[in-house]
């Protein structure tokens, strides 16, 4: 059994996975008390499931970009699991797992999210061999104006999207295709797409799981700016 942990953003997600395939999931809206709540989300999890710590074979987590204390959080857990247990760790990036739903649709995928002071981060991704995902632009913070520039001709834009970040991206540019809130089930995907990268690639190093950063943290102990 797997475990998949996604801590960037505010709707936090676990997901139970066998060889991939979805077992049990919980999601909730954690705002910035990953810290608090994650540990024992996890063991309502397992309870759901009527398993236990001892059952897991690999621990995946989503690396961000995303929230400060979120990411910390996730990724932290996860490296005490797996060292605890022994078992594999494995990292995703967040805009790989908004991008992997929609791999099979036959046009670039650019998922993006709100990052702050009214800039948004986002990637480029393609269908690549074995219908995995081709990174076409690395992860980025900028403005609506040079996403605008910079993506893909006629590219499908998903994530965390609001309709005023819809509006947005189309006024800037041109798309017709623009979908809402893809994001909440993202354990689900990491729990699959982990699995599948995990089988072909193996698993990493507990300690060289690192959070995403594309901007340095606010100062402060309080802070969860979009890092």
């Amino acid at each position: 059994m797997e475990l998949a942990i996604d801590t960037a953003s505010e709707v936090a997600s676990l997901a139970l996975t066998e060889r991939g395939e979805l077992r049990a999931e919980l999601s909730w809206r954690c705002r910035r008390n990953h810290t608090v709540e994650l540990l024992p989300a996890l063991d309502r999890l397992l309870a759901q499931a009527g398993a236990t710590k001892e059952d897991l074979e690999a621990v995946f987590v989503c690396l961000g970009p995303g929230g400060y204390t979120g990411l910390r959080a996730g990724v932290a857990t996860a490296q005490g699991l797996a060292y605890a247990l022994g078992i594999a760790a494995l990292g995703v990036g967040r805009l790989e797992l908004d991008a992997y739903p929609h791999r099979g649709c036959g046009r670039p995928v650019v998922p993006v999210h709100r990052a702050g002071r009214g800039a948004l981060a986002w990637a480029a991704y393609s269908a690549g061999e074995d219908d995995d995902l081709r990174q076409l632009l690395a992860p980025r913070i900028s403005s609506a104006e040079a996403l605008a520039r910079e993506a893909p001709a006629g590219a499908l834009f998903c994530g965390e999207v609001d309709e005023e970040l819809a509006c947005l991206l189309r006024e800037a540019t041109g798309a017709q295709a623009v979908l809402g809130a893809a994001g909440r089930r993202r354990a689900a995907y990491l729990g699959e797409l982990g699995y599948r990268r995990l089988t072909r690639h193996g698993g990493v190093p507990p300690a060289s799981l690192r959070p995403l950063y594309l901007r340095e943290p606010a100062v402060g102990p309080s802070s969860n700016s979009m890092i």
